[in-house]
This record gives structure tokens, sequence and C-alpha cells, in this order.
């Protein structure tokens, strides 16, 4: 049965800063009580406040950023109790902070097909350190180029392009969209990847990763099983526990993939980065 990852703990936290981040969101930073080492992108952490203000669960939220210091930065889209709580924390208010946990993006090498990075609004989150982690080189890979990666982001409207200024600091080609044109190209990412590739300005064979909302995995996850292109999702599944033992999260799998045994993945355990030859959002195999 899978279980949580070796290094997952249950800490103490301190919100050292929270800031605004587009109209709905903000950028919390924690210390722990302890450094983590380096951690790959795109794994998560559940946090909760540890006063009354925060529900008795965690909630689940990718790592943003590490920072220089050690300290940890999360993007935030405030929307219910958890979040509200937690975007109204002030320095030194105490987390309960569970991590890090899951599986996170493949290592991003620069020996293949150029990778395109597909964020829709607050799925912008893993990309961050992925980008800063295909450009070093983590675990002693080959380092990507800066022209061997492309972040395609797109959002509902401009201002929910979160942290898009830093992101563009990063090196990498950055396009967006929005649904009402107000920034870049009006569309969605699928869109405006294929308009980019129609241009010549992303090849055809591209290897993807993708984080979003669930209608958007669906439809890059079909994108890429009609034009047979690798393809990792950052799946955003409600969770409850978070370390595989509540079964609130499942994924179904793909009979014939190497997760086809069982009927459904775990995502916090087993993901949420999944490969599309192992699971599928929309039953298309």
């Amino acid at each position: 049965m899978p279980a949580p990852p070796n290094d997952a703990r249950s800490r103490e936290g301190q919100v050292v800063s929270v800031r605004p981040s587009g109209s709905d969101g903000v950028i919390l930073r924690v210390a722990l009580e302890e450094r983590l080492p380096p951690l790959r992108a795109a794994r998560f952490f559940m946090l909760r406040r540890e006063d009354r203000l925060s529900p008795a669960i965690p909630r689940p939220f990718s790592l943003y950023r590490e920072t220089a210091s050690g300290e940890l930065e999360f993007m935030i889209k405030v929307m219910g109790q958890g979040t509200q709580a937690l975007a109204k924390s002030t320095p030194g208010t105490k987390l309960r902070v569970v991590g890090p946990l899951g599986n996170g993006w493949p290592a991003l090498t620069g020996d293949g097909a150029p990778w395109v990075m597909l964020a829709g609004g607050i799925g912008s989150a893993p990309f961050y350190m992925a980008i800063e982690q295909a450009l070093a080189g983590m675990d002693g890979q080959a380092k990507c180029k800066p022209s061997e990666i492309f972040y395609l982001y797109g959002a509902a409207k401009a201002d929910m392009l979160y942290e898009l200024a830093d992101f563009q600091k990063l090196g990498v080609a950055v396009h967006t969209c929005t649904m009402d044109g107000s920034a870049g190209k009006k569309g969605h990412v699928l869109q405006l990847l294929e308009e980019l590739q129609s241009a010549g300005k992303i090849p055809k064979s591209v290897r993807l990763l993708a984080c979003g909302p669930e209608k958007m995995l669906e439809a890059v996850e079909l994108h890429a099983r009609k034009n047979a292109l690798e393809c990792w999702l950052s799946l955003e599944t409600l969770m409850g526990c978070g370390v595989g033992i509540c079964n609130g999260c499942p994924v179904p799998t793909v009979p014939e993939g190497p997760m086809g045994a069982w009927p459904n993945a775990k995502c916090c355990v087993e993901g949420p980065v999944f490969k599309t030859d192992a699971i599928t959002l929309c039953g298309a195999h």
C-alpha cells in the first residue's frame, strides 16, 4: 500500500510574512523549527493555523519557493475559511505544517524535447521552483538552457496572473493569455500553445507539464494523447489527510498503465504529479 514519503513530518511553523498577490491571492512565508533539505518542485504541505480560526483539517498547498534562508513560501488563492484564516495571519502566527508530501515533477533535463509548462491561475504555484531547478540541473541532471523551457500562463483576467513579473525574471520564454483578453492573447493556454506552434515559436514535439483547474487538465490530457506527447499533470484534488489514510483523493488509473493494478491511485501519496500514461481525468485511453 502506498505510504507517505520518508521525509514527511508534522512540524510547528511560524508566519514570517503575508503579502498580497493579484486580486485575490497572498504569498505566505513560513519559517519551520528546522531547515529542510532542497525539495523537488510540485511537492506540497498541509497547512492550518494552530488557533481556532482554521478548520481542524489542514489544507494542501504546493510549495511555491524556498528562500535562501530556508523559509518556505506558498501561493494561496483566498476562497474559504481555511485560506481566509491563513491570509489574515500576522508575523508570529503559529501554524501546523505537515510535509513535505507527495511526488513532484520529473527531473527536468535538457537532453530531449523542450519543456512546455502550462499554468492556469493558481496552478502557477509549482512552476517557479520547477524552472529554477531545470536551469540549475537538480540532482546532477543535465541543465536545461533557457531556450528549452516555455512557460505559458493563463487566467480569467490580468490580475489573476499571480507573480507574473517574477516568472518573467527567470529568463525563459513567458507567454500569457486571459479569457477576457485583458493580458496577452485572448483565450486559454492550449489555444496559446497551438498559436505559438503554428507561428514556429514552439516546436511541435514537446514535453508537457500542466497544473490548473480540472477542466483545463482534462483538455491538456486529451491534447497530449492526440499528439502522442509525454505529459505530466499536477492535480489540485481535494484531500482530507494528505498521507494516504482517508482515501478521499482517488484518481482513476489507466488499466494498461503502470498503476493499472488498482482502479484508483491516491493523489496525496502517489501524486500530486502523475504522468498521463498512468492516470486519466477524462476516461480517454
